[in-house]
């Protein structure tokens, strides 16, 4: 009998990335992570999985590559958890006959310009907004719309290069910086465009949606501005039934609105009134922030394996198995620092863990390593993850667990690194 092979085109770096090739081995196939650079991708070498080097930005160097693999082996579907890819698995699923969603609708989508243009015709509350090539140009659409506002790139992940502007030399100022750009954190050609957006004011949340299914709401913690750098989440979110509805409803037409409906997207909104809400952006994609997993802790619902099951063909488990309550915190730093040496960060690690309810606490950076003020997803440092009965026991105790992890940073100057190693 020959295997059954799951093809991961790349992978988040970190969270799902290595949760997708487990839950395909747990379902009976191997996971095969096509990547141009196996060395980003650590937990490929520490689980084993197996790889094929290949150019993913080459759809037909992709193809190629696929093909000497369906020697004595079956493709039995093809994933992605990295957004940069999406548009790439979509495209080479279809050519293989295999399910996913439609390679169209999610470039359209990732085309945050494209986006909103598709939403603001359908009558789904969003910012105001203008695509732009110059950083002139930018300025003028920000008089246009009023300051504050949020400039930003027509395609990203993970708060990359976003930005809450508040006056006009601002805006020029990061306009520029982002036109003056080529490529983007993957080595990928980036647009020669930028969005200058209205800066919605309110909560912020998401909307996990499975297919045309809003299956869970999460609160969205976000950092300080100038930077949209997500701090936490809470899983279910705390709500009134009416701003549930209005957050779920929008959601769902957002993605039907875009033609996705397939498989796994995470959209992102403001609650703008008691009963409206406005969507910030849709993701074709499973959320980032480790979302799932606090999904999978509350609810009882896996939606890596709900969306290796899509992929497969087969319908997914979405019925809610459990009934607690998530919250994660990110740890930041606040200043320049260093983490401090490896018996100091252990034993902060160990003082997160011993929190009740506490049952994640981790360092994503080395003794002695420089840190400091997050501007996106790349500047995070740990997280903790907590789960208890009610929503603010969870956010309780994710908050003082990763207070404790914080005791593994200094802020003594950097001058102090060599020594402190």
């Amino acid at each position: 009998m020959s295997e059954r092979l799951l093809l991961l085109v790349e992978s988040n770096t970190t969270g799902t990335g290595r949760l997708f090739a487990r839950r395909a081995a747990e379902l009976g196939t191997v996971p095969v992570l096509l990547c141009a650079d196996p060395g980003r991708y650590p937990y490929a070498a520490e689980d084993g999985l197996r790889t094929v080097v290949v150019d993913t930005s080459d759809e037909t160097a992709l193809l190629g590559a696929v093909r000497t693999l369906e020697d004595g082996a079956t493709i039995a579907g093809v994933l992605t958890s990295s957004e940069y890819y999406v548009p790439a698995a979509a495209a080479l699923a279809y050519r293989l006959g295999l399910p996913g969603p439609s390679a169209d609708a999610v470039r359209a989508c990732r085309d945050k310009a494209e986006q909103r243009r598709t939403l603001t015709a359908a009558g789904i509350g969003s910012p105001g907004f203008a695509a732009v090539t110059e950083a002139a140009d930018a300025v003028a659409a920000a008089r246009a719309i009023g300051l504050p506002v949020v400039v930003k790139p027509v395609q990203g992940s993970g708060s990359l290069g976003v930005r809450h502007c508040t006056d006009l030399t601002e805006v020029a100022e990061h306009a520029a910086a982002l036109l003056a750009t080529t490529v983007n954190e993957r080595g990928i050609a980036a647009p020669t465009r930028i969005l200058v957006e209205e800066y919605l004011t309110g909560p912020e949340f998401s909307v996990e949606v499975f297919g045309t299914e809003a299956v869970v709401t999460v609160a969205k913690h976000v950092g300080a501005l100038p930077s949209f750098v997500e701090t936490g989440h809470d899983v279910p979110a705390a709500l009134p039934g009416e701003q549930e509805i209005a957050l779920r409803e929008t959601a769902v037409r957002a993605v039907r609105a875009l033609g996705l409906g397939w498989g796994a997207a995470h959209v992102e909104l403001r609650l703008t009134g008691p009963r409206t809400a406005a969507v910030i952006e849709v993701n074709p994609r499973l959320a980032g922030g480790m979302i799932p997993e606090l999904v999978r802790r509350a609810c009882g619902i896996d939606l890596v394996r709900a969306q290796v099951l899509a992929a497969l063909g087969t319908a997914p488990e979405l019925e809610r198995g459990g009934y607690a309550r998530a919250s994660i915190r990110f740890l930041t730093a606040g200043q320049d620092g260093i983490l401090a040496p490896a018996a100091e960060l252990a034993a902060a690690v160990e003082r997160a863990r011993t929190v009740p309810g506490t049952v994640e606490a981790v360092l994503y950076r080395a003794p002695g390593e420089p840190v400091g003020p997050a501007e996106d997803f790349r500047g995070r440092v740990g997280h903790a993850i907590a789960v208890a009965d009610r929503s603010v026991r969870a956010a309780e105790a994710a908050d003082r667990s990763v207070g404790l992890l914080g005791e593994a940073l200094t802020y003594a100057g950097l001058h102090t690194q060599e020594a402190l190693a």
